[in-house]
């Protein structure tokens, strides 16, 4: 629930789903979590009152990102037992269908959405499909990090998948980031509950478990990510979407001000 200049970062990343043809989202969360369903709440007074007030823009706002028709689902992750249980706990409201993930820490800015540049790669391909950009090789034990096989353009068949492994040990510096799109073999994998890196059910482990058995590829997306569960990609990314988003006199003023601050403090 973080706000990137004028939305809370699960917003954009629905807004980034949506954008990929997504109509059904499910949220899982802990019990005490009450604020993202709140968000995702219709609010017709409020809607009513700012569209009668003359900010349509802010009533607009309070769609929250979603469709029309949208279908949304909150399930509680009852025990914070990792990637994977988190994903095990909406098995039910899955429904044995293919799903994609998308972790709101991970904030990605680009001309075609993240998200549906991965549709249009799954539709070719099929199978698990996640996204992966290169990392600084000492920073691989933050990751999930595949060892590559055959590419084809920005399409990397994925023969190894290691959870956060330590730099020496790294198959690559090609890191899986937060964007998956799954199918619903990776459920069996998840329900033996076997814990991997920090003692926790790892979804890389899963999806490593699934190789030779259902394709598995890695897309290197054109984009820039921010990884907003850091403080200091959580200020770039309100910086670079702050200037992607203003009009042009907006722009001029708000370099000026980061100027500003830069030689202040340099």
């Amino acid at each position: 629930m973080l706000p990137v200049v004028d939305r809370p970062l699960i917003q954009w990343t629905v807004e980034e789903a949506a954008a990929a043809g997504f109509e059904h989202f499910i949220f899982v969360t802990a019990a005490h979590k009450t604020s993202i369903a709140a968000h995702f709440s219709p609010t017709p007074d409020l809607h009513a009152h700012l569209t009668a007030s003359g900010k349509t823009d802010l009533a607009d706002l309070l769609s929250a990102g979603l469709p029309p028709g949208a279908q949304v689902k909150q399930v509680i992750q009852d025990q914070p037992r990792g990637l994977g249980h988190a994903i095990w706990c909406a098995r039910d409201a899955i429904d044995d269908e293919p799903f994609a993930v998308v972790l709101t820490d991970d904030l990605v800015r680009a001309p075609t959405p993240c998200l549906a540049q991965m549709m249009q790669a799954y539709a070719a391909q099929g199978g698990n499909l996640v996204a992966v950009e290169p990392v600084p090789a000492h920073e691989t034990d933050r990751y999930g990090v595949i060892a590559p096989g055959t590419q084809n353009d920005n399409l990397l068949e994925i023969t190894a998948l290691v959870e956060k492994p330590a730099p020496q040990d790294a198959p690559s510096n090609l890191a899986v980031i937060g964007r998956y799109i799954l199918q619903p073999e990776i459920f069996d994998k998840l329900a033996a509950f076997k814990t991997g890196a920090g003692g926790e059910i790892q979804l890389t482990d899963a999806i490593a478990d699934l190789i030779g058995h259902v394709p598995t590829h890695g897309l290197r997306f054109d984009g820039d990510r921010y990884d907003c569960g850091q403080p200091l990609g959580f200020l770039a990314a309100n910086m670079a979407y702050a200037l992607d988003t203003s009009n042009t006199d907006d722009k001029q003023d708000l370099l000026q001000m980061m100027r500003q601050v830069v030689e202040k403090f340099s």
